[in-house]
Parts: structure tokens; C-alpha cells; sequence
């Protein structure tokens, strides 16, 4: 998929926000993707996570035994990306604000595992996420995501897949341009939500 074509999905649901919002990271910015809105339609979601699947095969790294995704935003693009790689697909969740893998979940030392992500912006989640994977012992061999927003600058210490790329600006709350500082902001996000 191209990126017009993954941006017309978010636009036909009505997921490409313009505003002032607070994105997870705590960074701000004039556009938020609300990844949710997309996902509420299966048919959407699918379109997008074959694609992402179809990428990560055909990037070399399809021969994984799971699917790993931090809650709550990576759980539905990774399962369908994980269904359309025929593998299982498991989520690590915040405890005392540290991801860990509940609900029976488990990993295998030496398992060998992708991170599927919604959106990164700073890859704190994914970071986040493979630190708690690699605690048990298993093996992060990459990262994917549906949109990666930060044009490829997000560190994540493993390779990272993204379906496309769409940079979107974004600043500290201390240094916006005055056309952003003028509009109250709002935070739609998931991060920080009890």
C-alpha cells in the first residue's frame, strides 16, 4: 500500500484528526491519527494488517513463532497481523506503570518474536515492550507498525517494519509555533488512561 492509500483509509473513517493534541509521548502536534476509529471497521483493519504482514514476510522476517504487541493500541493491528502471518499473537500490559505479559501469556527463552505497533512516534512503547520480551528471555528479531510517524528517526534498537511512512511535526510543550500554542490541546490518546 502506498501511503496516500493508507491515508485514505484513515480519512474515510474519520481517524485524521487537525487540532492541538497531546500525543503519548507528551510531545505535541497539529495532527493525530486516531488509529481507533480505523480499527472499528474490520474490513479496514484487515486491509492494513495483510499489508503489514505481506511487508514484514517479504522484508525476511516471517519466520517468527509469535506476535508481541503493547496494550491497548498495538492489540488489534497485532493480531490481525499475526492472523495473516498464521502465528499467535499476545500483548504485554502496564503494571505499576512497566509492561509484563499477563493473562497466561508466555515466551519461551531463545523464542523468536516481532513487536506489531499502531503508530509510532518516538517508539517509547516498542522500546518499552521489547525491554519486557527480553527479560524472558526471548529474542526481538523486529519491530512493525502501521504508520510510522516519525520518518524513521524513532531509535528502537531493532529493525523497524512500518506499512508507511508519514512524518507529522511535533514539539515540546515549552516550544510551539504560535498558530499551535493558540488552539487549547487536547490529549485522545491511550497512554496514561487507568
Amino acid at each position: 500500500m502506498t501511503t496516500e492509500e493508507v491515508l485514505e483509509l484513515f480519512r474515510e473513517s474519520g481517524a485524521l484528526l487537525q487540532g492541538h493534541f497531546i500525543l503519548s509521548s507528551g510531545l505535541r502536534s497539529p495532527v493525530f491519527l486516531q488509529k481507533a476509529r480505523v480499527f472499528m471497521h474490520p474490513a479496514k483493519a484487515e486491509k492494513l494488517c495483510k499489508a503489514l504482514a505481506d511487508k514484514i514476510v517479504a522484508e525476511g522476517y516471517g519466520d517468527v513463532s509469535q506476535i508481541v504487541s503493547p496494550a491497548v493500541g498495538g492489540i488489534i493491528p497485532g493480531y490481525e497481523t499475526a492472523r495473516h502471518i498464521g502465528v499467535p499473537a499476545i500483548y504485554t500490559e502496564r503494571v505499576n506503570g512497566v509492561f509484563e505479559l499477563r493473562r497466561g501469556f508466555e515466551l519461551a527463552p531463545g523464542e523468536r518474536v516481532i513487536v506489531v505497533e499502531d503508530i509510532v512516534s518516538t517508539g517509547l512503547s516498542i522500546r518499552e515492550c521489547i525491554e519486557a520480551i527480553r527479560k524472558l528471555g526471548a529474542n526481538v528479531v523486529a519491530a512493525a507498525c502501521l504508520i510510522d510517524r516519525s520518518g524513521g528517526e524513532a531509535e528502537i534498537g531493532v529493525p523497524l517494519i512500518s506499512l508507511t511512512r508519514y512524518k507529522v511535526p511535533a514539539y515540546p510543550a515549552d516550544a510551539l509555533p504560535p498558530e499551535l500554542a493558540a488552539i487549547p490541546a487536547i490529549k485522545p490518546g491511550s497512554r496514561g488512561l487507568a
